[in-house]
């Protein structure tokens, strides 16, 4: 079992937890949902966060009994064997290409805010943002923990002081008539805000960074799933309330209630927790593919750490892959809300095969994983034909690790029988 030095605590878990999930999307998605579904955005977010809980129970439940780097992947080779497992773990590196520029282009609106740029200047401050990130995680994931308790503790004073005067303060008229409720769009909505709950197997990961994982993943994980969850109904709500004409909505919300200053409070806000959302990512696919060398699945380039557990090799690599898709997004200008939708598609595969691994693995959530496996489904049912990308990435993925490992097998000497 590939294990690092345990510094995190229970509250310092439950920060990261939030902090990822709120991550670039707390002040941009709500809006993104509304535009799609209105009103029935509300129920697209409400609906989400009751299905997210189990799902998330159930991963906190796997984390915590069986600590391990490789996450998810770790689990569903576990259950069914090395060849899916890998492809799990292989489907969580390759979606880096697709949900790293998402999360950055989400964090560059919040630059925008406080200092409009454009041209190439955009794709240099998002390349600086990689920088910034390199240097953070050679510190040591405990602490991004430390700052991140700290931020996920202003994001929620910032929401909850909006939500306070937004129930005190009387909307303006005459406010924007807005559709009613449809099943088709709350289901597309529904689909594009499942992006503000990736994140939950990320933590899996990061397991063994946990002094106690056995005790506090579990609260930890329930912790920040049910805060994020209020947090971005509490934004929708403002939202649908105080109608604005600001390409940012939460910040002429946030003008409208508190008088000004929304570009700063929220633009900052936005920026912080965008990188906080990256950062935990590079992080667990930095340990990702350092457990994949551990195991011989990658070159064992990729296995040397620094004196605070950090494997630097594999978090160079990803975030100079993070550098060249960005650059290469930059100039084919690929829209945002697609590549949210690719990226959705593929953990919703991970998600679910997570799920049926918990139902194999601890016979005493049976019941739960069963019902977690059905939401996965309902998620891809969402997400209607998103989910090509992803199906096409995992069939790709498995003939190919099969083969490997056929080919590893043939080149291993037999005992010979005395």
């Amino acid at each position: 079992m590939n294990q690092s030095s345990g510094t995190i605590g229970r509250w310092q878990g439950a920060g990261l937890m939030a902090t990822t999930l709120l991550g670039t999307g707390v002040f941009i998605l709500p809006q993104m949902t509304i535009e799609i579904a209105g009103v029935g955005a509300l129920l697209a977010w409400g609906l989400l966060t009751l299905a997210i809980i189990p799902i998330a129970l159930v991963f906190a439940r796997l984390g915590s009994q069986f600590s391990h780097a490789a996450g998810p992947a770790y689990f569903v080779e576990q259950a069914f064997g090395r060849v899916l497992g890998r492809a799990v773990g292989l489907s969580f590196l390759l979606i880096v290409p697709i949900g790293a520029p998402a999360a950055v282009l989400m964090t560059m609106q919040f630059v925008n805010a406080l200092l409009p740029i454009s041209g190439t200047w955009v794709l240099g401050c998002e390349l600086a943002v990689l920088l910034l990130l390199l240097l953070i995680n050679l510190r040591g994931i405990q602490i991004s923990a430390k700052a991140q308790l700290a931020l996920t503790l202003g994001m929620i004073v910032v929401v909850l002081a909006l939500c306070l005067v937004g129930v005190i303060q009387p909307p303006p008229a005459p406010q924007q008539t807005l559709p009613s409720i449809s099943i088709d769009t709350t289901l597309t909505a529904l689909g594009i805000a499942f992006w503000s709950f990736l994140g939950i197997e990320a933590m899996t990961h990061l397991s063994s960074d946990f002094r106690r994982p056995k005790q506090d993943m579990v609260p930890a994980m329930m912790t920040g799933t049910v805060l994020v969850g209020v947090i971005y109904l509490g934004c929708s709500w403002l939202l649908l309330r105080f109608d604005n004409q600001q390409p940012l909505a939460m910040i002429g919300a946030f003008n409208q209630l508190m008088g000004g200053y929304g570009a700063w409070v929220i633009g900052l806000l936005g920026i912080a927790s965008g990188l906080a959302t990256v950062n935990v990512y590079c992080a667990s696919v930095a340990r990702l593919l350092w457990s994949f060398s551990e195991q011989g699945i990658l070159p064992a380039w990729f296995k040397p750490r620094n004196s605070a557990g950090v494997p630097v090799r594999a978090l160079a690599t990803v975030l100079l892959v993070m550098s060249g898709v960005m650059t290469v997004n930059y100039l084919a200008d690929v829209r945002l809300d697609q590549l949210i939708s690719w990226a959705n598609g593929v953990f919703v595969i991970i998600y679910l095969l997570s799920m049926l691994a918990a139902f194999k693995l601890l016979p005493q959530i049976r019941r739960l994983a069963a019902v977690s496996s059905v939401l996965c489904l309902l998620f891809g049912v969402a997400l209607g034909s998103a989910m090509i990308y992803a199906v096409l990435l995992l069939l790709l993925l498995l003939p190919l690790l099969w083969y490997q490992l056929r080919v590893k097998q043939r080149r291993t000497p037999q005992p010979t029988a005395l």
